[in-house]
Order: C-alpha cells, then sequence, then structure tokens
C-alpha cells in the first residue's frame, strides 16, 4: 500500500471513531520516540490507534504487522504524549483494519476494529 492509501484509510477509521463516539485528539502524531496514526477519546479512556490499510490478504493479516518492535515504539510515543498534555487518564492500545480494493470503491470498504489490541 502507498503513503497516500494509508493517509485514506487512516481518514475512513477518523470517520468510524467519530461515528462510534469518540473525539479525535490527534492525527498522524509524531515525536521522538515514533508516530502514532490516531489518538481518540471515548469516555475517559484515550485510545492510541494503528491503522493499516490493505487491498489484499497475500502477505497476511494487517494486525501481523504490528510486531512487538512497533508496539513499543507506540507506547513510548504514547507516554511522551500523556507527558507533554500533562494527563494522568486510563489508556488502550487499538489496531484498525481497514480493507477496500485498489480503487477504494465505497462498496469495498470494511473496518475491523481491535480494542486493547496490544
Amino acid at each position: 500500500m502507498s503513503r497516500s492509501a494509508g493517509t485514506w484509510g487512516e481518514a475512513q477509521v477518523a470517520n468510524y471513531l467519530r461515528k462510534k463516539g469518540y473525539r479525535l485528539l490527534a492525527h498522524s502524531y509524531h515525536c521522538r520516540f515514533g508516530e502514532v496514526d490516531l489518538i481518540a477519546q471515548k469516555r475517559s479512556v484515550l485510545c492510541f490507534v494503528e491503522v493499516k490499510t490493505r487491498s489484499n490478504l497475500s502477505m497476511g493479516l494487517p494486525r501481523e504487522y504490528v510486531t512487538a518492535q512497533k508496539q513499543e515504539k507506540i507506547r513510548k510515543t504514547a507516554a511522551f504524549y500523556l507527558a507533554s498534555k500533562e494527563l494522568d487518564c486510563p489508556v488502550r492500545f487499538d489496531v484498525a483494519e481497514v480493507y477496500t480494493d485498489e480503487a477504494h470503491t465505497p462498496g469495498s470498504l470494511r473496518i475491523e476494529y481491535l480494542e486493547n489490541a496490544f
């Protein structure tokens, strides 16, 4: 998937989360430790969301690409975000799998949202 397809997938998940009652706090949050695709809040829980967009499964499930190394980077980035905002609240690490065809045909979109993925 290209970077533009990844950005498209992140936008789809952002819309999905808003419809589910989440408040979006950040998109593509970067710091010296890494990057988090989306940061959202539902009630008192802050959710750090890794988005993986795929048009086929020939290389495996999208969640399989959120490796232990990637998880550690996300955790460090989340800790930095919490410290920089002086937040002390429950957190959750989620993975959103976005399935679509190469042309992003509207009817082809499917989102699998995995709460507490790691």
